[in-house]
């Protein structure tokens, strides 16, 4: 089912593209020049294996600057916006959990990470901002066609145009 587009849904899919590509971006910008201290954010959650807290505290950044960029450049926009929305997800998840444990961590979103004073946690906060996303990459899902996007038509999978 094909649903028509409103002539100001592009502009509101460029602008959440934009913003939910360069929230992506950053936070792995953010992570991929520590990766120790990634892998730190990741182990303060206590929710994975030892053996996987490296591999996701080292790959997670490079996931998210991938994502960023695919969203930003509006290529592949759908499948970016599905995945972002996974690690939304994920991460609305793994804050809940931490909040719900009582541990006092900072979620390392944007880089640090570890322990915090139990004063210092913004978990509501975290979990709000990343509803947010959420709901920017469903925007995306449905109504992934934006102004000045590499892709203009999800259902061709190629070309260049500024439509």
């Amino acid at each position: 089912m094909k649903v028509k587009q409103q002539p100001w849904s592009p502009w509101v899919s460029l602008v959440a593209r934009l913003v939910l590509g360069g929230v992506m971006l950053v936070a792995g910008a953010l992570k991929v020049t520590d990766p120790e201290t990634a892998s730190q954010a990741v182990r303060a959650y206590d929710l994975l294996p030892s053996g996987l807290v490296a591999l996701v505290g080292w790959g997670l950044p490079f996931l998210e600057i991938a994502i960023g960029l695919l969203l930003i450049v509006g290529f592949g926009v759908r499948a970016a916006a599905v995945a972002a929305g996974v690690f939304m997800v994920v991460f609305i998840a793994a804050v809940a959990s931490a909040w719900a444990r009582g541990l006092a961590i900072d979620c390392g979103c944007f880089g640090g990470g570890g322990t915090v004073a139990p004063g210092e946690t913004k978990y509501l906060q975290e979990i709000l901002r990343d509803v947010g996303l959420l709901l920017l990459a469903v925007w995306l899902w449905f109504s992934p066609v934006s102004k000045f996007a590499l892709e203009s038509d999800p259902h061709i999978p190629t070309g260049v145009t500024a439509s």
